[in-house]
């Protein structure tokens, strides 16, 4: 391909119950990695503050700008202890926890009748990848309700239209302490390093999946 390939790279901010985001740390990261292996790819990455208003708001706005040819999402599971490849975005939101501003959403659903919506067969390779560096990966079916689902949501919608990105895929990862240590308890030992090793392989594998994908797209419209 002449032309760079595009990856946004997105997190977020503190959340009530969550003063401190260890995907912030985690995107900055992966977005400064310098590899050879990342040439002629331009990494974007992006923090959202946790409310779905904002969410409704940057991502097509990000979308527009960068042009991304893929999304790799990273959100925080605070009761899970290991690295969670979703492998679908449910249509649910909570109608009980508020998002950042306060603001408690007053429908259950994100559309209304609609099932379940998949990231694709993918994921399954960027779970390799990730189990590769030896850290406790597994799938998941449930993104939750709150934000990291509903921007799941948002992102396979993306996808599916037109000039949208190739592919997307969210990941959750367990609470850290601010120094990127492991919790003492709960965690699995799995500390800041682990995650950017996990999300650099996966970074890359999604770079070759997205690469693919950009020529399979290009040859069937020859």
């Amino acid at each position: 391909m002449s032309q760079k390939l595009r990856i946004l790279i997105t997190g977020f901010g503190p959340f009530p119950g969550a003063p401190y985001n260890p995907t912030m740390p985690l995107v900055k990261r992966l977005a400064e990695l310098r590899r050879p292996a990342l040439d002629g790819v331009e990494l974007t990455s992006h923090i959202f503050h946790v409310t779905y208003r904002t969410v409704d708001r940057e991502l097509p706005e990000l979308i527009a700008r960068v042009s991304p040819d893929a999304i790799l999402m990273f959100g925080l599971a605070g009761r899970t202890a290991h690295v969670r490849i979703e492998t679908r975005a449910r249509n649910a939101v909570t109608t009980t926890f508020p998002d950042a501003d306060r603001t408690v959403a007053r429908k259950g659903s994100i559309v209304p009748g609609a099932g379940p919506m998949l990231f694709g067969p993918h994921t399954a390779r960027l779970l390799r990848a990730a189990r590769a560096t030896g850290i406790d990966a597994r799938p998941s079916r449930d993104a939750g309700s709150y934000l990291c689902n509903y921007l799941s949501w948002r992102a396979i919608e993306a996808t599916q239209a037109e000039g949208g990105p190739r592919l997307a895929a969210f990941i959750h990862i367990p609470p850290l302490p601010r120094d990127g240590a492991a919790l003492s308890q709960g965690s699995g030992r799995i500390t800041l390093e682990h995650l950017v090793d996990a999300g650099e392989a996966m970074l890359m594998e999604l770079v070759t999946l997205t690469r693919r994908a950009s020529a399979t797209r290009i040859h069937s419209s020859e």
